[in-house]
């Protein structure tokens, strides 16, 4: 399934990758209702994506990508989301991968990883599995063999590893420690699965992806471990692109209601009857309720660009704990707002356009689907308590990569 290979755009600067970002949206928007509901591999999408720079800009500079800061890639991944969320999702572990590498990567590491992404290799999914006390309670392990490392293990959630070109994959060494190995997603003893069957974020085929006694580079593997040890922001950059998808969904769904409302919605009967509205965009319910669900989405948004300008001050090395603090608790807030909001607006969608808007034919249903279905993989309970906990109870939020 992997895409071949195709010319890559080089971008340098921000305003070049969300305009890139913005291009792509528009060029996948056609078709993102078949997408929905086929559930089908779009592989003609994400390799154009891989193609289009994208995967590049957070690639630091001195590695030849264009090191651009995380307020760029909320935006670029916003706006993508705005139109399609599930193509947007695909490629939030390659950034967090990104980010692993450019950290804790060594000068070979870096060389051969960046230097493939760069040329349009995306980083896919290998982290959570399922069967386990929770999606981080590991079986997978990478065993030494007298024929050199190998892989084994059964991995979910496997988001965008059915398109990409590497694969980095969590998993225990013989002495317990946790690894972080990449393998070719065509590599002997891969197999991915298009065994996601969800009723949302679809198109991120994120099924299972089984690595049956896989050869590992030993070059390809780094100490992961150590990266919870010490202060840090991998995982507070991987919560913004989450809060940046869900921020996506809820401006979707405020667009197509207004979309709705405005040329297909008919006012209530008693409004007409009342002389109040002769369409339902005059009916002074609807326009209450359209202003303050424009307040919620402003409001996420604005949260979303305040955590991305905080992680953009306190950087991948945040100088100390206090710092990561910060970060990890500014993107918690956003994105517990968003997730809720997303769900809100998406649903209230159908309080603003009346029955009509049910017909499957418009596939409204889908930004609902898809905000309840990304939610559902953080639950915002836990960010809301280490946010009340941290300001009550001066409780610093847990240093790893979920907050």
């Amino acid at each position: 399934m992997t895409a071949p290979a195709i010319p890559v755009t080089r971008i340098g600067n921000g305003a070049d990758a969300t305009a890139v970002a913005r291009d792509y949206a528009a060029s996948i928007a056609s078709g993102v209702i078949d997408r929905d509901r086929s559930g089908t591999v779009p592989a003609a999408e994400l390799a154009a994506f891989d193609a289009s720079g994208l995967l590049g800009i957070t690639v630091p500079a001195q590695h030849g990508g264009a090191g651009l800061p995380a307020s760029v890639l909320a935006e670029v991944i916003r706006s993508i989301a705005l139109v399609d969320p599930a193509i947007a999702q695909v490629p939030q572990a390659h950034f967090l991968f990104v980010d692993v590498l450019a950290v804790w990567g060594n000068d070979a590491q870096q060389h051969r990883l960046f230097g493939s992404v760069l040329s349009g290799g995306r980083l896919g999914n290998g982290l959570a599995e399922r069967g386990g006390q929770h999606a981080q309670d590991l079986k997978t392990r990478l065993a030494a063999t007298h024929g050199g490392l190998v892989l084994r293990g059964r991995k979910y959630y496997c988001t965008g590893a059915i398109t990409s070109r590497w694969i980095g994959v969590s998993a225990l060494d013989g002495d317990g420690r946790l690894v972080l190995a990449f393998v070719e997603r065509d590599a002997p003893g891969v197999t991915v699965d298009d065994d996601w069957d969800v009723m949302g974020q679809r198109a991120t085929v994120s099924g299972t992806t089984t690595f049956d006694d896989v050869p590992v580079d030993p070059e390809l593997v780094v100490p992961y471990e150590r990266a919870f040890q010490v202060p840090q922001q991998l995982g507070a950059r991987a919560q913004l692109v989450h809060t940046a998808i869900q921020v996506g969904i809820a401006g979707a769904a405020l667009r197509d209601a207004g979309d709705f409302v405005r040329t297909r919605a008919r006012p209530f009967f008693e409004a007409t009857r009342a002389g109040w509205a002769e369409r339902a965009s005059l009916d002074p319910h609807v326009i209450g309720r359209y202003g303050r669900q424009a307040a919620q989405v402003h409001a996420a948004e604005a949260l979303l660009r305040s955590a991305a300008a905080t992680l953009d001050e306190v950087t991948l090395h945040p100088r100390d704990a206090q710092q990561a603090a910060r970060g990890s608790l500014a993107v918690a807030e956003a994105k517990a707002f968003a997730s809720e909001i997303a769900v809100e607006v998406a649903s209230d969608l159908f309080s603003l356009s009346g029955a009509s808007a049910a017909d499957q034919r418009y596939d409204l249903s889908r930004h609902w689907r898809n905000a309840r279905t990304h939610a559902s993989h953080d639950p915002v309970d836990w960010k809301y308590h280490h946010v009340g906990n941290y300001l009550l109870n001066d409780v610093p939020p847990p240093n790893h990569g979920q907050i």
